[in-house]
């Protein structure tokens, strides 16, 4: 008798498509065709790009946006603009994508790694405080998944120790701290455009910011050291170019229009699934902080305890629920799991006596982090915004592998 898995020759439980993406119309394509009839392709005389600073920006309540090449960069950007360099500490979330960590490195600074939150998974407060130390410049925080990290706690602590809190919002365009967008909460936010975010141009990246010294600094730094209405060939800091081009700012003018509606569906879909995914045993998802009033929802994350499937390897659920119709994507691994710490080659960015010191940090457990790591399942974004009976029919799909869990051992 055949079985009812489809990874083992039944039908799929999900036969509709989610949405395609990225997602464009006939806006994009005029916006490409005017940039390219224009023969204006280069931002420093453009329009588009600096009409989508503004813009988005003014979309998430900060004075100023500072767009650049991808989202690695903005940090990067951010840092050199905070001054950080050689023999600096910055403390970095042990969870996130390797780019938070390192463009510390880039910046020649150490990142000191710290566990996460184990029901959110975005940093630990407490684990952020008791990592400062004299030579510490900077807290960087990442709104895992999109659900913003606890800025009230992040906040005060970068005011009592005199700390800027850089916000990586690679995941979290649109996402609200009580009421408030994200990204003005520290001294700047930085933002991810690379294909898979929740808006997109391929690539790019953007800073945003309320501090207008700040903002000087990194415009500077973007455009290698120039300094408005001086002469083009004059040079004030280290700078370099990072510049957006008019091609992808003219795309995500257009794409920003549809954020505001695209997050609605993914935060009201979100919810759903919460409520849904609950029920079924041995699921968890990704705790949502009552201040969290929307969640960008980059990814829609949940626990997967494999007791409660018979003890079924996550690769093979994985694998299982995929053949069902339904995507998933990779979970980030521990950063200090990866071969550029644990090989050494982290040190080859440091100078000084930093180059050779110890760095107790690398040998902490960091339960939450390996957790987070290695047992919860990402369904991307684009899925989010189909409609509700796309997400009975995800929920389904996991039930589904339960059942017949014991058929894949």
């Amino acid at each position: 008798m055949m079985s009812a898995l489809a990874l083992l020759g039944g039908e799929k439980c999900k036969s509709k498509p989610f949405p395609p993406w990225p997602q464009y119309d006939e806006r994009e394509e005029q916006a490409l065709k005017n940039v390219l009839e224009s023969r204006v392709w280069w931002r420093t005389p453009g329009t588009q790009t600096l009409e989508f600073e503004r813009a988005f920006a003014r979309f998430h309540g900060a004075a100023y946006g500072i767009a650049v090449t991808n989202g690695t960069a903005a940090i990067e950007v951010t840092l050199a603009a905070l001054g950080i360099g050689p023999g600096d500490e910055v403390i970095v979330p042990d969870f996130t994508f390797i780019a938070t960590a390192s463009a510390v490195l880039f910046a020649g600074a150490l990142p000191v790694l710290v566990d996460v939150d184990p029901h959110t998974y975005c940093v630990d407060p407490a684990a952020v405080e008791a990592a400062i130390t004299p030579r510490t410049k900077a807290i960087i925080a990442v709104h895992m998944g999109g659900h913003p990290a606890d800025l009230d706690a992040l906040v005060d602590i970068s005011r009592k120790h005199g700390l800027p809190l850089v916000e990586d919002c690679a995941h979290a365009h649109a996402s609200e701290w009580r009421g408030r967008k994200i990204g003005t909460f520290g001294t700047a936010g930085t933002f991810s455009f690379q294909s898979s975010k929740t808006m997109t141009a391929g690539e790019g990246g953007i800073i945003i910011t309320n501090d207008a010294e700040f903002e000087r600094l990194a415009r500077s730094t973007h455009d290698c050291g120039r300094m408005p209405g001086e002469w083009f060939y004059s040079h004030f800091i280290y700078g370099s170019n990072y510049r957006l081009s008019e091609w992808q700012g003219a795309v995500l003018n257009v794409q920003l229009t549809r954020l505001d509606e695209q997050t609605r569906q993914r935060d009201q879909n979100g919810r759903l699934l919460d409520d849904l995914l609950v029920e079924i045993e041995g699921i968890v998802p990704q705790m949502r902080d009552k201040r969290c009033t929307r969640n960008g929802h980059y990814g829609y994350i949940f626990h997967y305890d494999a007791r409660a499937f018979g003890g079924l390897p996550i690769g093979r659920f994985i694998e299982a629920v995929n053949a069902e119709g339904i995507p998933t994507q990779a979970s980030y691994a521990p950063l200090h799991d990866m071969d550029v710490f644990t090989s050494g080659a982290y040190r080859k960015r440091l100078s000084g006596e930093q180059a050779t010191a110890e760095h107790p940090f690398l040998h902490q457990p960091f339960p939450n982090t390996m957790k987070a790591a290695w047992e919860t399942v990402w369904i991307p974004q684009y899925a989010l915004l189909g409609d509700e009976q796309d997400m009975y029919e995800v929920a389904a799909a996991i039930s589904k592998v339960q059942q017949h869990a014991k058929e894949l051992q």
